[in-house]
């Protein structure tokens, strides 16, 4: 005897992969990870095709830990060095190589999106994070290079990458804005987004400049783990982010927006990073399950990625209010946590560990090059 449809469909419903379920809630799953151990195996093709991926992201820790950890660049960087090539050149064309076949793998998401989705990003050299005038150049030299529609350059939300966010999308280059750890360096970065628009408008340029900005979530809970009691632990970051949920969806509800969107221009959307658990008690899965939202992005780890794709749960979306988000934070205040400081804090030692990794990388790189 035939199930009825209503069995098929509650059955099917339940086989469906918790990755499929956010990606029709409207939110998109990227990945934050690159090697090219995961480009010439199949398997970054293999996540588009299976677990709903559709862009991804990088770092200097991401790059410097692929190449310390495996051999896959190891021929590719003895032959640069063998043509005089070395550090930051060097590394920038492993880095291009890389990313642009990550771009070509997610073009056709790209083109099927009308370019709203299938993006990669590669960031701007982190010693540039307080020289806004050679962010601006170096970020137009990277995306002219890269000869891709759908790669973003990151530039951080710093007080120099700021202007440098405004001057790049002006001049056409679409921007992922990183190292973002409040509401209102959040504020700031979606200011500079739409500056550099309206300035495009004015000039008779084409509204049509991509960016997110990027939240940092996790290292919130890191950076207070040994000084809050033990009910408030792995509860601060998501407290941010669903402030910084409401403040972008009254953003995206605003007359300026509004305008901007009737001149053609797309929102910049939001993105959740640095979303995988560094508690080993708390759930794998925590920050992608509490962070279910439409209109934004989640750029996770692989082992991330992974885990939700088994075991985890879409148990409805962020309330656009913020939900308990202001409860939860003058809970942390009354133990003693500022959020205005610490967000700065975060925001400095995050510019700081990049430049480590950053050097940590081009000692890398010149070790493989004298053939360590």
């Amino acid at each position: 005897m035939l199930k009825s449809t209503k069995t098929d469909n509650a059955e099917q419903e339940g086989m469906m992969k918790a990755t499929q379920q956010l990606h029709d809630l409207g939110q998109r799953l990227w990945l934050d990870n690159i090697t090219r151990g995961l480009l010439t195996s199949g398997t970054l093709q293999r996540y588009i095709s299976e677990l709903s991926l559709t862009g991804l992201t990088s770092n200097p820790t991401i790059f410097d830990q692929a190449i310390k950890g495996a051999d896959f660049y190891d021929d590719a960087i003895r032959r640069k060095a063998a043509e005089g090539k070395s550090g930051e050149a060097l590394f920038l064309e492993l880095e291009l190589e890389d990313l642009t076949q990550a771009a070509d793998l997610f073009r056709p998401i790209h083109d099927a999106t009308d370019g709203v989705d299938g993006w990669v990003s590669l960031e701007l050299s982190p010693l540039l994070a307080d020289d806004t005038a050679n962010s601006v150049k170096m970020a137009a030299q990277l995306h002219e290079r890269a000869q891709r529609p759908n790669i973003f350059i990151k530039i951080p939300g710093t007080s120099a990458g700021i202007p440098a966010i405004e001057e790049s999308i002006f001049g056409g280059v679409p921007v992922n804005v990183t190292l973002l750890f409040s509401r209102e360096q959040y504020i700031a970065a979606a200011e500079a987004y739409m500056r550099g628009i309206e300035r495009r408008i004015a000039a008779g340029l084409d509204p049509k400049v991509d960016s997110v900005a990027s939240i940092f979530v996790s290292r919130w809970d890191v950076v207070v783990k040994d000084e809050v009691p033990a009910e408030l632990r792995n509860r601060f970051g998501i407290a941010i982010a669903k402030r910084t949920y409401k403040a972008y969806r009254e953003l995206l509800d605003s007359l300026r927006s509004r305008k901007l969107a009737e001149a053609g221009a797309r929102p910049q959307r939001l993105l959740w990073a640095s979303t995988g658990t560094k508690d080993p008690e708390a759930s794998d899965t925590m920050y992608i399950d509490a962070l279910a939202a439409p209109d934004t992005i989640n750029t996770m780890p692989e082992k991330t990625l992974l885990a939700f794709a088994d075991h985890g749960q879409v148990k409805g979306e962020l309330p656009i209010d913020g939900g308990n988000a202001e409860e939860v934070l003058a809970t942390f205040a009354r133990v003693g946590m500022d959020d205005a400081a610490l967000a700065d804090r975060l925001q400095r030692e995050g510019a700081q560990a990049f430049v480590k990794s950053w050097n940590d990388l081009m000692v890398s790189i010149a070790v493989k090059a004298d053939g360590g």
